[in-house]
Order: C-alpha cells, then structure tokens, then sequence
C-alpha cells in the first residue's frame, strides 16, 4: 500500500490507507477541499494546511501513528517546488514562475515508464507533487535524487523524509494530472535481491539493480510472468523441464535485453533455486544461438502486455471493471435495487435497449450535429452459471406495456393469415396499423422486414428481441449466419435502411430505417467466437458490452434477489410514461458538453496508454453513454444532475473496459498488421510484403492477395535455400535474414 490519508487522534498524527481510485478521488473532491484549494489560491496560503494530507513514502507504526516511522513503503512522494529569484519584480517573478511549471507535466509525462510514475499533481500553490515507484536498494534522499537526475528539476530537500505529507488538490484533470491504479496495490514490496554461492554473480545482479529493469516501461518481471502464461499455461519451469524452457525463454527475450548477460542474468529467475552453474550455462548457450531479430514470441507477449494497458486506461484493474458511482440516478437506482452489488453494472446496462424501445419519432443532436436514435445492443459476457439471468426481470418489467400492446396486434395478423391462407387466394388486403415490436428469435426474412416496416409506419418505434445466447441472434433472419448478424447491428446503431425489394405480387416488399435494440448474452470464449471477423470492421465498437465479475467467496452460490411484484412496476410507471410522451428533436446542453470532455479525455488517454484499439473503441463508447444519458434525461422530466453525469462517465468506461478485455487484444494486433500493410508502396516482390516473422498461412494468404496460384511451397524451399529465410523452431514461424535486403 502506498497511499495514506492522515488524521488527528488526541493531538497525534495518525494515519488510514486508501484503498481504491474512488475513494481517492472522493476525498479530493469534496466541496470543502474545493474551497479550500480556492481560498489557499487567491486569498490565503497559509489556508492550504486545511487540506487534505497524504503520504505516500511511509508505512504506519503498529499503533496507526505516522511520527517517527521507520518502514517505507513501495512508493516515493516527491516535491518540486519553484522560487523566483528574489531580484524580479512580483510581475516577473509571477512570469517566471508559470514559465517553469509549464513545462513539468510534459517531461514527467515523457519520463513516465522509467520513473515507474503512479500520480502527479498541481501542488496547492507553486509546483508539483509526484509519486513513484521505490527503488528499494536506493535510500529515500537517493530515490529523491536519482528521479531529480532523471528529470533534471530539483526536488524541495525539505521534503525528504518518507514521513513527509503533501497537502492534496482535487481530482479536477487540471489538478490530478495522473493516476495510476498501481499506487494502492496492497501487495507486499518485492523481495531483496536473491544470493548466490557466485560472488561474481551476485556483483553482476547488484549492479543491475540499480538499472531500471524494464523494457519500454515494462518491467521485465511482467514480461516473463506474461510469457509463461502465453506459452506455458502460467506454470514456470520446474524440475524436469527448467533447461527446455528457460533455454527458450532466453532466446526469447535477449533482444530486449541488449544480447548482454549481465542485463540476461538480473531478469531470468533462477528456476534451480541452488545450482547457480545450471542457470548460468543455459542462459549463456541462448546468447549463443544465431540472431534473428526480435522473436513472434515476444511481439505476442508485449502486445498482451500494452493491450492489458489498454484496459488500464479504462480506469479500472486487470481484473475489476471501474467502480460503478454508489449514487445512481432514481430509474437506475429502482432497475438495480433487486440485486446484490456485483450484478448491478451488467444490469445497469442491460436495461437501456428495453428502455429505449419506448421511444419513438425520438432523435438526439450529438456534439457532431449527428442526429441519433435511442439504439442500444446489449451484449453480457460472463462465465457459465455466474447469473446472467439475472438482468431478465428488469427488462421483462419494463417491456410489460409494448408485449401487452403486441398481444392484440398478433391476434390481428393470426386472423388475417387465417382468412388469407393461400398467397394467390388473399381477399382482404393486410391491415397497415399492426405493429408487433417484441420478435421473437425465430423469424424468417419476410416476417423479420415485415415488422421493420410495421413500425416504422406506425410511428418510427423499434423491434426488441431479448436471447439467452448470442447464436440465438443467428435465427433472427433466414441466413442464419454470424455475418449477418455483423451486418444488421451496423444498420441498426446507424439506422439505416433494411428490407427487402420483391417483385411478386405476394412477397414482402419494403425497406425503412432498421430501428432494432437487442440483449443477448454469452461468454467469453463464444463472444469471441462468434465477432471474430467483426472486432475491426466497427461491429463490436457499436455493442454496448457488460459483464459479471463476482468476487465474493462463494461464487457458486446463487444470488438470492429482490421481490418484482406490482409495487415495482407501479414506480417504474412514471419513467416509462415519460418515455413513451417523447417526442421530435430533444437536446441536452449539458450532456452535450459532457461527451466532448469525455472525448478529449479518451484522447489523452489512448495517447498516454498507447493504445490504438482503446482510441478506436472510445468513439462510440462516447455515443452509446451519451444515448444513455438523454434517456436517463427524459425519463426524469427533462432533467440532468450530477447522478446521471457521473452514471454516462462511468458507463462509457464500463463499456470500454469490457470491450478491450475481451476483444482489445485482437484489435491492437489487426491495427497494427494494417498500419504494416499500408507502409507497403510501389512494385515489391512477395517476400518484401511479408512482415519479418510469418507463417506459413500468412505467407499463402498474401500469395492469394497478390494474385499467385497453387501452393508457393516450391518458393518457400527456394528462399530458405538461398539463405533468405530460415525456420524458427521454437515459433514456428519463418524469419527473414539479412540476406534477403540485397535481393
């Protein structure tokens, strides 16, 4: 834990930790911390000590006391304060000083993975607070040091004390420049350096240990636990397998380690504990092995590692999705009440598609003057019985007018289709006002763009279908195929046309704007499965994704839930009445200022995680929110509050974080194999259009691009003949060779 709120107890300074992003950040922006940081500001420095204080340097006594601890913790606070030469007048140095802070967040920021940087911020007056990771076998003044040397600013030596406080800002963007979800992991420091019956050895480690053991601000550790998990089921080597392993391992990862033993030595664990020799001559024998630039191995090992950063960006963990805010806007709050805490994001989401097929002749202006309707496609993601189930009643509750509504109008059509049984024997014409909106998932073409048509005539509503499992959407059409389906969810979030144009008399022939909200649910391996071939071409983006994440102790005890009965449905009333009266072009100025800082905020974040997929997926997770939040408007009178504010921020993230825990891997790789396509220009022959490491299957699908029949086997044994290519074993790939660069 690097993080502690202090407080007084009996005169003492005493210390609590925090424990979580929320609770951080609800600390910092409370309005007396607001008017604090104001009032220190433009009145009264001296005001700045009601702040908030935080350590982030120390460990408590056993009593909970912070005077005179004696334990760091894992993390350094460190403080960069600016003094204006005494000579200028107040003017200049006032000028002086905005001159120096202006640039710090840049250079921080451009430092970020070396510092291993967990939180930077707007100090109360003049400067900077930032916090990163301890080099453990530095002292406290020499980590403060070592990250003055590698910024090239001066750290306040007043402040060098790991009892230090800081006095905290707010968690406004301009103040809170930077957070990472590192700096409250609670597990314990790293151990001390490992020892060797080697004294050379032990020399070689402690010398690069004071080396940031990273590689492009991923630490080394990272790097091989993600590798074991890729390659060897998360297991490291034991007895038995540890030279086979370790050997490949090395030769896996001594690209990024600069071909050099020392740096080999610091970052391979030893997997014989005791026979250092072993360890030693494996490792040295990898380095031995022909140089073949960097490894298939490793691109797949430290794209999981950056997509996993993507997820990060998202404001929550690798294994938790951002806290959902504790105060949600009424409806919500009513939709949610009947389910325990971990069940209500995935509800909180799953209502919107029943919710937004009441409206109807509805559209919302987007910040981009686009005009949008209220489509939602729910889509949850969850392991096999963890009660997906459970967003069922909500959603049948507030479909219960639209199925009464549809019981009459199947009644019509059954009785039409009873007078009119044969398709060249029809007397009676078929009547103009049925409108059937719930389908269900068994329909064939003609009836699916029969009811487009119906009730697009009968006042622009939607179709609703609601599957336990994403396949089922496959029977919605007579294709029955994923394709398909790819196609009509990119119609739908659009509206767009659909229908179909038939030439018989009889046929079903029509086509109007595809107005289709859905749930459906699956998991992961099936989700996966079934948008393999639309994560890229902006099916996913358009899905809005949950998911459930149970971390209660129990995960096979079903959830026990809350009574639906007619006092339910008598409150929901209000809010589905107000739906239903909507009418024309509604706008929002304030969610319309909202969605353009979310959209500057996923900006900087993509940038700051590098992530391309997470940037892709941003646009419309920014859309579907904002959709979110001008129902959540309507359905309140016409309404906004912070609640809904911070439920469309949240829902935006949540949507994000899902999709870039299941689908943001393969994106980022799709991304990149078509930034590599593109840089491709001009005559080449195939060998120069195959990326440097390749399959066999990469190789005969760029064959089919550029136009080449039969199998291309006879070329491949020419270029390994002729040494422009050899076969990577341990891959299975192909790799070119410097030869291949004269050719």
């Amino acid at each position: 834990m690097s993080v502690f709120e202090i407080y007084m107890q009996n005169g003492v300074k005493m210390m609590r930790p925090v424990l979580t992003r929320e609770e951080y950040l609800s600390r910092r922006n409370t309005d007396w911390q607001r008017q604090t940081l104001k009032t220190a500001r433009e009145q009264d420095a001296t005001k700045k000590h009601l702040l908030v204080q935080m350590n982030y340097s120390c460990l408590p006594n056993p009593d909970g006391s912070l005077k005179g601890s004696k334990t760091a913790s894992k993390s350094v606070g460190m403080d960069i304060d600016f003094k204006a030469p005494k000579e200028l007048s107040a003017e200049e140095q006032q000028t002086w000083l905005a001159e120096q802070m202006a640039g710090v967040p840049e250079l921080v920021m451009s430092k970020r993975d070396e510092l291993g940087l967990q939180m930077l911020e707007r100090s109360a007056t003049k400067g900077y607070h930032l916090v990163f990771r301890r080099r453990e076998d530095l002292s406290q003044e020499d980590n403060l040091l070592w990250a003055s040397q590698l910024l090239g600013v001066k750290y306040d030596d007043k402040a060098k004390d790991i009892t230090r406080v800081f006095f905290t800002t707010t968690g406004d963007e301009q103040e809170l420049l930077f957070l990472d979800d590192e700096i409250f992991n609670s597990q314990p420091a790293s151990a001390p350096l490992p020892t060797s019956p080697r004294g050379g050895d032990v020399a070689v480690l402690q010398c690069c240990s004071s080396q940031q053991v990273s590689y492009n601000g991923l630490p080394f550790k990272d790097i091989i636990a993600k590798y074991w998990e890729l390659f060897n089921d998360g297991k490291e080597p034991v007895e038995g397998d540890r030279n086979a392993l370790t050997f490949e391992l090395a030769v896996t990862i001594r690209s990024i380690c600069g071909y050099s033993l020392e740096k080999m030595l610091a970052v391979i664990p030893n997997y014989w504990k005791t026979d250092t020799d072993e360890w030693r001559k494996t490792i040295e024998n990898a380095l031995k092995e022909p140089r073949k630039g960097m490894p298939y191995r490793l691109k797949q090992v430290l794209q999981a590692l950056k997509s996993q950063a993507g997820v990060k960006a998202c404001g929550g963990t690798l294994n938790t999705p951002p806290p959902m805010p504790k105060k949600l806007p009424p409806l919500l709050k009513l939709l949610t009440k009947n389910v325990p805490w971990f069940y209500k994001p995935a509800v909180a989401s799953a209502v919107f598609p029943a919710l937004g097929a009441h409206l109807h002749g509805v559209k919302f202006r987007y910040w981009d003057n686009v005009e949008h309707e209220a489509t939602f496609m729910n889509v949850l993601i969850g392991r096999q019985s963890i009660g997906k189930g459970t967003i069922k009643k909500p959603i049948e509750y507030i479909m219960e007018d639209i199925r009464q509504r549809d019981i009459p109008n199947r009644q019509r059509e059954a009785e039409w289709k009873q007078k009119n049984p044969g398709a060249k024997q029809k007397k009676d014409p078929r009547p103009t006002d049925i409108c059937i909106q719930m389908l269900i998932d068994n329909l064939t073409d003609a009836v699916f763009n029969q009811r487009i048509v119906d009730v697009n005539n009968n006042g622009q509503r939607f179709i609703f279908t609601i599957v336990d499992e994403i396949e089922g959407l496959k029977k919605v059409t007579s294709k029955g195929t994923a394709d398909e389906v790819g196609l009509l969810i990119r119609k739908a979030f659009d509206n767009s046309d659909a229908g179909q144009e038939r030439v018989g008399a009889d046929s079903v022939s029509g086509i109007a704007p595809l107005r289709w909200n859905f749930n459906a649910s699956t998991t992961p391996p099936n989700a996966k499965k079934f948008f393999v071939k639309m994560v890229n071409d902006g099916t996913v983006g358009r899905l809005d994704v949950s998911t459930i994440i149970r971390n209660d102790d129990d995960d096979d005890t079903a959830p026990v839930l809350g009574i639906y009965d007619h006092t339910f449905a008598q409150e929901l009333k209000p809010y589905i009445d107000r739906l239903e009266a909507a009418s024309g072009l509604i706008e929002c100025p304030q969610a319309k200022r909202l969605s353009l800082d979310i959209r500057q905020e996923n900006k900087d974040a993509a940038k700051l995680y590098e992530s391309e997929a997470y940037r892709v997926f941003s646009y419309r997770a920014n859309v579907i929110a904002w959709l979110k939040g001008m129902v959540l408007y309507v359905a309140h009178g016409y309404k906004w509050n912070k609640e809904i504010a911070d439920f469309v921020r949240w829902s935006q993230q949540y949507n994000l974080w899902c999709k870039m825990l299941y689908f943001g891997q393969q994106l980022e790789r799709e991304l990149r194999e078509e930034v590599e396509i593109q840089r491709q220009s001009g005559p080449q022959n195939l060998l120069e259009l195959l990326p440097e490491e390749f399959t066999k299957e990469q190789y005969r699908q760029m064959r089919q691009q550029q136009g080449k029949g039969g199998d291309g086997e006879s070329t491949l044994r020419s270029w390994q003949s002729r040494g422009y290519i050899v076969y990577d074993e341990v891959s299975g790939r192909f790799c070119k060779t410097k030869k291949n660069l004269k050719m």
